[in-house]
């Protein structure tokens, strides 16, 4: 696997406890974000690079940054339909552009609009973003927020192909860390490397809520 792996019990101690945060593998050039899949559609995009055969171009597709929250979601990959779990490779400005681009799922007053501007906005949006708790290892509601990102037509396409540098089936790396989740043994627990993610972009920030300083 080309993502680097510390323990948990590292990582946990420097890691945010609460507040809105883009928690990330990234460096200048890619971010990685996580999907599930049931098995046809996720070894397609692991074999060919891409996401194609049986995967929808028409329905919203979500993305998220966060490995944890990820597990949350997938069960660590036992849930129906999610057995496949892939870790993409995605361009640090295809993930920018998103989110450039993205409209909040539901309305936030603070974002200063009308209601009415938000419905124009999420009607003419390709791209959706929301907020939700992150997750610890055990599947604990965390007082940190965790984002997803969901893409659709034009988006949703560039996406599939073009914003992907590497996808990488870690189903396998999954179940292993699982396998000490479930027994209890957080001490052997190794998960992705991640910290903070901030955009150069200081609008963009202040629109996620996001605050702190770019590494």
């Amino acid at each position: 696997m080309k993502i680097e792996l510390k323990k948990y019990d590292e990582q946990v101690t420097v890691w945010p406890k609460s507040g809105y945060h883009i928690m990330a593998q990234y460096d200048e050039e890619e971010i990685i974000v996580y999907q599930s899949y049931r098995k046809d559609i996720g070894e397609f995009a692991a074999k060919n690079q891409f996401f194609g055969g049986e995967f929808s171009l028409t329905r919203m597709t979500w993305i998220k940054p966060n490995f944890f929250w990820m597990m949350y979601r997938n069960g660590w990959g036992t849930k129906e339909g999610q057995e496949v779990v892939l870790a993409i490779h995605l361009k640090i400005s295809a993930f920018h552009t998103y989110l450039q681009n993205a409209v909040y799922s539901s309305y936030d007053a603070s974002l200063g609009m009308s209601r009415e501007e938000w419905q124009t906005q999420v009607k003419t949006s390709s791209v959706r973003l929301q907020w939700d708790p992150d997750h610890d290892p055990y599947g604990n509601k965390l007082e940190r927020r965790a984002i997803q990102i969901g893409l659709r037509d034009d988006f949703i396409k560039s996406f599939a192909k073009e914003d992907i540098l590497l996808i990488e089936d870690i189903s396998e790396f999954v179940k292993e860390q699982y396998s000490f989740v479930q027994n209890g043994e957080l001490e052997k627990l190794r998960v992705p490397a991640e910290k903070p993610f901030v955009f150069k972009d200081e609008e963009l920030n202040k629109k996620l809520k996001i605050s702190g300083n770019h590494e």
